[in-house]
């Protein structure tokens, strides 16, 4: 079967939840033996030359030969090679300054959920869309979901990845005192968009449930991110005391990181002097200057020996929506994690799942104590790789994904 895969970044594990989501689903299919093209509506590539060895990809001002992703457009370039300055930057510079430099697009705001596909790039689509006549085509998110409603696209297979409920991600954003893009968001907005597409794939089954209530007509399918356990080297062992958190400079990731800094490090440290927190990701980077004991590790090549070094990671975010996968991350390493009720909104309900959970500084700060008070067990570690086999493995993660695509899953598909 061939699909399209509408987007306008291109899947890749490593980068961000919403991509390594995506780059699971298209090496799913293609494991399953399926013809997959990206769609990618604007070049927003990490260089103007690029190596990219994931799906065949076209897109306006692209380039594909060999193996390699060329941009083409000298303004595209232009602002490729920007972006890519702005990278080689100190983070919370380039924060800055990417704030700034997206204020004729976005206005000066704190979060961007998405931006809406162009009446051009629609165009686009549907063009290639109609001379492909793939079996189906998948819109990654309801922001690419405008093109659906081309009448030459009403005879093909259509699913949106939802990643989010997104009018509840900009409520809680909004309510929290952010400004976000787009300004406005309602619930009847995106109940719109969704309704465009046959199928609304989620990415959890809290979500699922809530895409269900909003539009009763369509088949909605919930598809969590699958997992696979990582065991840890008998020549490594965790380290008492040392605590990890991994995460991009979301506004999410930064919000929850700053309350546990004002709030529960100050504890945690009075009560234990020798403890540790590593930062992983662009998180540290972007709060500038951290706590004691606390340690900027920043973007890793391999998660694996961090997490197997770690005792325990936390997740104290207060804001946000979909599936953390994090703590997937966190659980397939054989990590127990703290986190507040928002980090655990979407998982799996299991009495044995790796996760504690805390709903105010105080009670954060007790359960990390509590966890540090003896060395992690093997035990601990069993029941975690446990829980990501029997909820996350990749047959039973994209069964409804399979369903709505019309073809059954093979097994030992990965």
């Amino acid at each position: 079967m061939r699909f399209a895969f509408v987007t306008d970044e291109l899947p890749v594990a490593g980068v961000a939840g919403h991509l390594a989501f995506n780059a699971a689903v298209m090496g799913w299919l293609r494991a399953q033996g399926h013809e997959v093209v990206i769609l990618l509506v604007r070049p927003r590539l990490a260089f103007p030359v690029l190596r990219y060895d994931g799906p065949a990809v076209i897109g306006p001002g692209i380039m594909s030969r060999g193996g390699f992703l060329v941009s083409m457009r000298p303004a595209d370039i232009a602002a490729i090679l920007v972006r890519y300055g702005l990278g080689k930057l100190p983070v919370a510079l380039a924060h800055r300054w990417r704030r700034h430099g997206r204020r004729k697009h976005y206005g000066l705001v704190d979060a961007v959920l998405g931006a809406f596909i162009t009446a051009e790039q629609s165009g686009w689509c549907v063009q290639r869309i109609s001379q492909m006549q793939p079996d189906a085509v998948l819109i990654d998110t309801i922001f690419r979901a405008p093109l659906l409603a081309d009448p030459s696209l009403a005879g093909i297979n259509s699913l949106i990845l939802a990643h989010d409920v997104f009018h509840l991600r900009h409520r809680a954003l909004a309510s929290a005192g952010y400004q976000v893009h787009p300004a406005n968001l309602t619930r009847e907005t995106e109940i719109a968009l969704l309704k465009s597409a046959r199928h609304i794939i989620a990415i959890q089954p809290d979500e699922a449930a809530e895409l269900r209530a909003m539009c009763p007509a369509r088949e909605v399918h919930a598809a969590p991110m699958p997992a696979a356990s990582v065991a840890r080297p008998a020549a490594l062992d965790r380290q008492a005391n040392r605590l990890v958190f991994v995460g991009s400079d979301t506004l999410p990731n930064l919000d929850g990181l700053r309350w546990f800094f004002a709030e529960i490090w100050p504890r945690l440290i009075a009560w234990r002097p020798t403890m540790t927190l590593d930062l992983i990701g662009d998180c540290g980077p972007a709060l500038g200057r951290l706590p004691a004991g606390v340690f900027c590790v920043g973007r890793v090549g391999n998660l694996s020996p961090w997490l197997h070094r770690a005792s325990l990671a936390i997740s104290p975010l207060r804001v946000g929506s979909g599936l953390k996968i994090k703590l997937l991350d966190y659980a397939r390493h054989g990590l127990t994690t703290v986190a507040t009720p928002v980090s655990l909104f979407g998982f799996a309900r299991d009495n044995c799942a790796p996760f504690i959970a805390a709903n105010d500084a105080v009670s954060f700060s007790l359960a990390v104590s509590q966890c540090l008070q003896q060395p992690p067990s093997a035990d601990a570690e069993q029941a975690a790789f446990a829980y990501v086999e029997n909820h996350y493995g990749v047959e039973q993660s994209f069964a409804g994904l399979a369903q709505a695509l019309n073809f059954p899953v093979k097994l030992n598909a990965s």
